[in-house]
């Protein structure tokens, strides 16, 4: 094959069991579960979806939640048990700052679980990096500044903190351990006109792809895409340039584009739940990211029952299943394109889907 994709909206298709599973209105266990496992962070990003109050996210999040370590382990065991497949570690907070992470890498990793973890950089040292660099298959880093006077205004840290987390990229990259080392640069108006030059900064700190998308500024789509057409031209351009650093091993993703204006959901039922859910800070399972420490995301309560019998309680099928993006999911959807195909995939005729 000629080459392959990171990123994509197919993946689900490598598992027929689980689309099987849901056709019958039954649960598997998921394949890819998000793991929030700590809600303090040492950034204050302006953007933060988590900490900015217009833009609805984690309305239930408490900073101060973390996941207590026996109850994670717990978790891990039954995730191996269970037939997980992978789990990407993010905030809430910063993933790296909980302490027991290199201790929970290393049980997944044992037990054939693929890891991946979304970071600002910044504790991407020590026992986390060895862990990360070891059990990983990807670790992606949010990026917005190009120098440090930007980062740290940006995300209200002591200058500085942009060349320490470059170095902690590059004494990564030189560990040539096969993990996947990205960086997900969050497009606004202080930096859309810097875009080439913190890409190339970021090429030469050992990055093997970087993604660029837009920031989002608020829940409504029309007012978001009218913050980004003002940036647009400029940023197409930077883009272009950005583009032409591309070489063998190195990849520019460009996830820069509108966002829906209109949120009516043409389904019923959400099958992605099953694929990807959440688990917050406060160990609790939510359905997904974009519902996270949100009242009607809320699935189940981790804190006295273990995982595996939580998720395969009739309560929480019947909850999963009652989901209706029609009427709950009236909001921007990370999953919207994904779900559509998803349930393009259901509902062939299996008599006619034979003539391929």
């Amino acid at each position: 094959m000629a080459g392959t994709t990171v990123y994509s909206a197919l993946k689900f298709a490598h598992y027929p069991d689980r689309l099987r599973a849901i056709a019958a209105g039954r649960l598997a266990a998921p394949v890819h579960v998000r793991i929030k496992p700590i809600n303090r962070c040492n950034h204050d990003c302006w953007y933060c979806a988590y900490r900015v109050s217009n833009l609805t996210l984690g309305e239930t999040m408490d900073t101060r939640d973390a996941i207590p370590r026996d109850k994670m382990l717990e978790i891990a065991d039954d995730f191996v048990a269970c037939g997980v497949q992978a789990v990407t570690f993010s905030g809430g907070g910063e993933p790296l700052l909980y302490k027991p992470l290199p201790d929970v890498i290393e049980r997944l990793a044992a037990g054939g679980i693929r890891i991946g973890c979304l970071t600002n950089g910044d504790a991407l040292t020590g026992r986390n990096a060895e862990a990360l660099a070891c059990h990983a298959t990807w670790v992606r880093i949010s990026i917005d500044g190009w120098d440090d006077t930007s980062y740290a205004r940006l995300r209200n840290v002591r200058e500085g903190a942009f060349s320490r987390v470059l170095n902690n990229m590059r004494a990564f990259a030189d560990r040539r351990s096969g993990c996947e080392l990205g960086a997900s640069v969050i497009i606004t108006e202080d930096n859309h006109a810097h875009l080439a030059d913190l890409v190339e900064k970021l090429k030469a700190a050992g990055c093997d792809h970087v993604k660029l998308a837009g920031v989002v500024v608020s829940t409504d789509g029309a007012e978001n895409n009218a913050y980004h057409r003002r940036l647009a031209p400029t940023v197409n351009d930077e883009v272009a340039r950005a583009r032409a650093l591309q070489a063998p091993g190195f990849t520019v993703v460009d996830h820069y584009h509108e966002l829906d204006e209109r949120f009516e959901r043409p389904y019923t039922f959400c099958p992605n739940i099953q694929f990807n859910p959440v688990i917050g800070g406060d160990s609790q399972i939510y359905t997904c990211q974009d519902k996270a420490f949100m009242d009607d995301g809320w699935l189940g309560d981790l804190r006295e029952r273990p995982f595996h019998e939580l998720w395969f309680s009739e309560a929480l099928r019947r909850r999963v299943y009652a989901v209706n993006p029609s009427r709950h999911c009236r909001h921007q959807c990370a999953s919207h394109r994904k779900i559509l195909t998803m349930l393009e995939y259901l509902n062939v005729d299996p008599e006619h889907g034979r003539f391929v």
